[in-house]
């Protein structure tokens, strides 16, 4: 190869080589002279790589989400659904005489029975069209409706309420900034058990709270006569209820309605002993509700030094609901309910499409988190936190010096038995494993992969197939030698016979790490990113690298007869 072209291979090595000590031990931040010094190359060592909750310590977090619990807050809802939905019918005739709802383990029935005269077909017709109850057996025996929930519907349920609970968390722990948390199910399908590994988290209470917040967000409309003002509120529930005639029809609810007793960032006190005074009545079902929020974020209408407000919006067919309900309800009161608790009531004065305001004395801290769990949607059903440990950092250093100590001492092994036994021609293995290394850790602090100790293992396993790849090359080189070809030949065709080889060895094991990324779970995928990485990389730094150090001895040493190998 003339030396045109292998300035330029050395060139692509030489800047490859750069950025990649860069990435490993460079600092995120304007250079100093400390970062010079080697305590100052461990900090950004340190600093730039993601430690796994086995090396750097964190929080472990074992919760169960209350399936049962779950289907029994669905059969009641929908079992109220239904009743509004026949009532509310445009049918005269249909009137319901009595109403059970069985809510208890593993049997979940609603029943409705009409009064004489009502048709049974146009009840369920009601029902269909305002209540999704494609999950439940429905029956019909005379004037008697029953929906049942079925042993594989409840299966199916709970299954979903998981899913549905671990994106939800999965959203509110990103948001919240941490770092490479493990989020997985855990135990029997049905269990409803969630495994979270916070890195680096010593003091999970806030994300714990943050985590089994409500959010149940929606706009409801205030039962009360025309233009009232202020809104209608009433002393007690009771003479809330005594407002109704004395009892609570299907499509009311009597709510509290209070003003927050949460300290402000102005510095108010809280009143420990503050209660609701005030309820209102309000229309069921909901105008909107949660699931159609596009967007939550805490604001400040003092400049960002007095109390905090949530802003919300919704998507294209909340906004439209919204708008439609809106413009038909100038100069009545609207309810904004969270969590079944009525925290304003707004004076529709026009019509409004797609957003809206929670008021009250919110802390900055309060109302980013109210926000945050508006934007991800409200749990399914109440998470219960069954066990918390806390990893200390001394086991993560215990790890990370014994990985380390692995590391060098399967490394210093290698290059003693790359050098004795290949001599001069060992150099050119070691070096290559080295920049195989570095690349490596640069590769995984670029795809902010968590480094786990099974992944320090992944990179020890790299290690050795690294060298293997050396050792295929070098005893192919041998093999030509010994047939008598010239050296630049046998240097030639040793690498070009070699490369099918490693190839193949590296797809196969490549391969294989994929499926333990794609079915294992955080340690596990630890140890197949490492690995992966690793493979790609010695490609280069096997042939690529150590095929150019060859040619130059070929070049600096033209009429070379002999070759240390």
């Amino acid at each position: 190869m003339n030396r045109t072209g292998l300035w330029i291979r050395t060139g692509i090595i030489f800047a490859v080589t750069l950025i990649g000590i860069y990435l490993v031990i460079g600092p995120r931040r304007t250079p100093t002279a400390e970062d010079l010094t080697w305590q100052g190359i461990k900090n950004n060592l340190s600093s730039n790589i993601n430690l796994g909750l086995d090396l750097k310590g964190g929080s472990h977090l074992l919760m169960r989400v209350k399936l049962d619990e779950y289907l029994k807050t669905l059969t009641e809802n929908n079992a109220q659904a239904a009743q509004t939905a026949i009532a509310d019918s445009s049918e005269p005739k249909l009137t319901i005489a009595s109403s059970e709802v069985t809510a208890e383990k593993d049997n979940y029935a609603i029943s409705i029975t009409l009064a004489e005269g009502s048709d049974p077909a146009q009840a369920i017709e009601a029902v269909k069209k305002k209540v999704d109850l494609s999950q439940w057996t429905e029956t019909t025996s005379g004037q008697t409706l029953t929906w049942q929930l079925g042993g594989q519907s409840q299966v199916t349920l709970k299954d979903q309420a998981v899913e549905q609970a671990l994106k939800i968390i999965d959203s509110r722990i990103n948001a919240f900034g941490v770092k490479e948390p493990t989020l997985q199910r855990q135990g029997a399908k049905t269990s409803g058990q969630i495994l979270l590994q916070m890195p680096g988290v010593e003091d999970p209470k806030r994300i714990k709270e943050l985590i089994r917040a409500d959010s149940n967000l929606a706009l409801m409309k205030v039962v009360s006569p025309p233009n009232p003002s202020p809104v209608t509120t009433y002393p007690t529930e009771e003479a809330a209820k005594a407002s109704l005639g004395g009892t609570v029809p299907p499509n009311r609810k009597i709510l509290p309605y209070a003003e927050r007793d949460e300290p402000s960032a102005a510095g108010q006190q809280k009143d420990p002993t503050s209660k609701p005074k005030q309820y209102v009545v309000v229309e069921y079902p909901a105008v909107v509700d949660g699931s159609e929020l596009r967007d939550a974020a805490a604001i400040s209408r003092t400049g960002g030094q007095g109390d905090y407000q949530i802003a919300f919006s919704f998507k294209p067919s909340g906004a439209q609901k919204f708008g439609e309900w809106t413009g038909k309800n100038i100069n009545n009161y609207m309810a904004v309910v969270l969590n079944d608790e009525v925290k304003s009531a707004a004076f529709i004065k026009s019509q409004i499409f797609d957003s809206g305001e929670i008021s009250g004395r919110f802390t900055k801290q309060s109302a980013e988190d109210l926000a945050l769990t508006l934007k991800s949607g409200a749990l399914p059903a109440k998470i219960e936190y069954q066990k918390e440990r806390t990893v200390g950092p001394s086991l993560g250093a215990d790890s990370i010096k014994a990985g380390v100590e692995a590391s060098i001492g399967g490394l210093v092994f290698v290059i003693l038995f790359m050098l004795l036994y290949y001599r001069g021609s060992g150099i050119n293995a070691v070096v290559a494993l080295l920049l195989n290394m570095i690349l490596t850790m640069a590769m995984l602090i670029t795809i902010k992969s968590t480094l786990t100790l099974p992944g320090i293992a992944g990179l020890i396993l790299g290690i050795g197939m690294a060298v293997d790849s050396n050792v295929l090359i070098f005893e192919r080189i041998r093999e030509e030698l010994r047939l008598g070809l010239d050296i630049p030949a046998s240097i030639k065709l040793g690498f070009d016979r070699a490369f099918i080889t490693i190839i193949d060895t590296h797809i196969t094991t490549i391969i294989s790490a994929i499926i333990l990324y794609m079915t294992g779970s955080g340690p596990i995928r630890g140890f197949a990113v490492t690995l992966i990485l690793g493979l790609v990389i010695n490609i280069f730094t096997a042939v690529f690298v150590s095929r150019t150090i060859f040619n130059w001895e070929l070049n600096l040493r033209p009429g070379m007869k002999k070759m240390s190998i």
